[in-house]
């Protein structure tokens, strides 16, 4: 089989036992600092695009990606949701609402509540509260029966049950004979879903027509949700949603609400990888190090090649083919120790979890109760990319200060 002098030569020096065995293990270091590196960095990035998905999942499921609404009742809502997605290809599904803000009494217990009036049947179609229920259904959302579904942490923290009743207490006062008296109505709870403590504090929902017999509104919609295929369209799907009626509409989308805090997941997402980069650099620098040390090592072998004819540009080859193969071997170990870790990541945890009987992720404090983990391959392919192309710029000076050396300088103190 043909194999290229420098290659043959370079494999040769590589399975080598080495006299000096302090070389060996400085190769040794490198390698195994570079897997290490590579696993780290794969898993981690791996373990911030978990949490990025979760994160985008579960708040942009339960807020608008992209919404319209009117100053006045809109009671001709779903012509104009056909209008909407017929012109936006982006729309995957769009449904009705209405919101209002009050106070939930119960059990002696009172707590702030942004409320949703929502149609059960189109509200599944553009919001993941469905998927959610711990209890009880939003089906059970039916006009005119003034049921509620509820966060599990606020039903925990008043101590309710399905079918306890709750008072709804609007901002808005009515006038009566005996004075000011706030707006309040009795609700039946009918359902309990759990997504973050977060959320499950502050959102409840009822169904549209009696969130607008609270409002005293028509029968109708404030506004309508839009679930889209790409979340990056939203500012753009949401004006032409506008423009179909400017002077009675106006627009919100997720980049308005929550923008900045998907903006610092991807900014940390970047000074992190940065850092962790480092452990790589540093990995990588050990290749010098190791090569430059060989390189003194056999200074008469080069001064031999050299006699016999090798090239400055064959003693190069050889020395860099050692270096890649470090570079090589270390980020391909580490390219399959850091998938596999990012796979399992969230099984290791439970592990140690059941060992030493902790919990290292409270949902009352975390988003999440897991640590979630999504492997991308375009993350595992630039840091792969990066390590090789780190490996073989390290190999360079080494390999140029052998291609420099003197045969015969060399073998005159030999």
């Amino acid at each position: 089989m043909f194999r290229p002098l420098a290659l043959f030569i370079g494999l040769r020096y590589t399975k080598a036992k080495r006299k000096n065995g302090f070389i060996s293990f400085i190769s040794l270091i490198s390698m195994i600092g570079l897997t290490l590196g590579v696993a780290v960095l794969i898993t981690v990035l791996s373990v911030m695009n978990g949490f990025d998905r979760e994160i985008k999942s579960r708040i942009l499921g339960m807020i608008p990606q992209a919404a319209v609404m009117s100053s006045d009742i809109i009671s001709d809502w779903q012509p104009l949701a056909e209008r909407i997605k017929t012109e936006n290809k982006d729309v995957q599904a769009i449904a009705p609402f209405i919101q209002l803000q009050g106070m939930l009494t119960a059990q002696g217990q009172v707590a702030g509540i942004m409320v949703t009036g929502i149609e059960p049947e189109y509200e599944k179609q553009v919001s993941i509260v469905d998927e959610h229920m711990t209890a009880g259904s939003i089906d059970n959302l039916k006009a005119g029966e003034f049921g509620i579904v509820l966060g599990e942490s606020m039903v925990y923290s008043m101590g309710l049950q399905l079918g306890d009743q709750v008072t709804l207490v609007l901002p808005e006062a009515t006038p009566s004979a005996a004075g000011v008296i706030p707006r309040f109505k009795r609700f039946t709870l009918v359902g309990v879903f759990h997504i973050n403590k977060e959320i499950d504090d502050v959102m409840g929902f009822v169904q549209m027509r009696d969130a607008g017999v609270m409002l005293r509104l028509p029968e109708g919609a404030q506004g309508l949700r839009m679930k889209l295929d790409d979340i990056f369209t939203a500012p753009k799907v949401a004006n032409n949603a506008v423009n179909i009626d400017p002077m009675r509409l106006h627009s919100t989308d997720w980049t308005q609400t929550h923008g900045s805090l998907f903006g610092a997941i991807q900014m940390e997402k970047a000074m992190i990888g940065l850092l962790l980069f480092l452990i790589v650099v540093v990995a990588a620098f050990n290749i010098v190090s190791s090569l430059v040390m060989l390189v003194t090592d056999k200074k008469s072998d080069i001064a031999i090649l050299k006699t016999f004819g090798a090239s400055p540009k064959l003693i190069m080859q050889v020395f860099m083919v050692q270096g890649m193969i470090i570079g090589v071997i270390g980020t391909v170990v580490g390219t399959a120790l850091g998938v596999t870790l990012a796979v399992f990541v969230n099984d290791i945890v439970v592990g140690i979890s059941s060992v030493f009987g902790v919990s290292l992720f409270d949902g009352s404090v975390y988003p999440v109760d897991f640590l979630p983990s999504e492997v991308q391959v375009l993350d595992v392919v630039m840091i792969m990319t990066a390590s090789f192309l780190l490996s073989f710029l390290m190999t360079v000076y080494p390999a140029l200060r052998a291609s420099r050396i003197e045969p015969a300088q060399t073998l005159r103190y030999e």
